[in-house]
């Protein structure tokens, strides 16, 4: 007895798949979605010519913290870009989500230690830990491998810096302190950071509530007098050399 072989069956012609419910009803298709990107996707880089344009370099240590949020979204009210130096142990304790929105809105990353120790005072395995280990939770969070460091409390040596360098990291330092570790007074953060002329690397922290306090009023009187709120390295017009030493402009 002869067996007739279904369409599709084995030696038979192939069956067309199931239309889709949406083209028989005779809608367009529906595009499979594309899954999410597993690290944040910077902004294109801004080309700003700091030689030209009244340009300040916004900087923020220790964090991330409580207050971090607080101070992205001033920066975002004014479209302003800065650099934080996160400590490693904080990215650990508090994750990387602030991180991850730095990123996305166009902030750089710089390494600050892992323990905010003295980096003068440690071993050489010491040092390496310090930096190579916020180094890679931060990579891990966001993807983003950083080429700057902030030494703690600014204490920097020739081991530090051939440390830095061979991990591929700039030493930033700064030339306007606001010192608001230690005085916690928003006028008095405000009026030394106020004092920034172009080209000026300004030391703030975002751990401080104080701080984040002032960061609106800062922002709006800077941006009155015409000032450009940029990145390190835009400041620098390029990623600035490892191991190098960068107070401002």
């Amino acid at each position: 007895m002869a067996i007739l072989l279904g369409a599709g069956a084995a030696g038979g012609a192939p069956v067309d798949p199931p239309a889709d419910p949406a083209a028989r009803a005779g809608k367009p298709a529906a595009r499979p979605q594309r899954p999410e990107p597993r690290f944040p996707v910077a902004p294109a880089p801004r080309k700003v010519d700091c030689v030209k344009t009244r340009c300040v370099a916004l900087t923020f240590d220790d964090g991330p913290g409580d207050h971090t949020g607080a101070v992205l979204d001033a920066l975002a009210e004014h479209r302003a870009r800065a650099t934080f130096f996160v400590v490693g142990g904080m990215v650990e304790e508090n994750g990387g989500r602030d991180l991850r929105r730095m990123v996305a809105e166009g902030h750089e990353l710089g390494n600050h230690s892992w323990s905010h120790a003295d980096l003068t005072g440690l071993s050489a395995t010491g040092l390496r830990s310090e930096l190579g280990r916020t180094q890679k939770i931060v990579e891990r969070e966001t993807g983003v491998r950083m080429a700057l460091m902030r030494p703690p409390y600014g204490a920097t040596d020739r081991r530090v810096a051939e440390e830095s360098r061979r991990q591929g990291l700039a030493q930033i330092l700064w030339s306007v302190d606001t010192q608001d570790w230690l005085v916690r007074d928003t006028g008095v953060v405000l009026r030394r950071a106020g004092k920034a002329v172009p080209g000026s690397v300004v030391l703030m922290h975002d751990i401080h509530r104080t701080t984040v306090e002032a960061v609106p009023e800062l922002l709006k009187d800077l941006a009155d007098r015409k000032y450009t709120f940029v990145t390190m390295s835009e400041l620098y017009g390029r990623v600035p050399a490892p191991g190098g030493r960068y107070p401002r402009r």
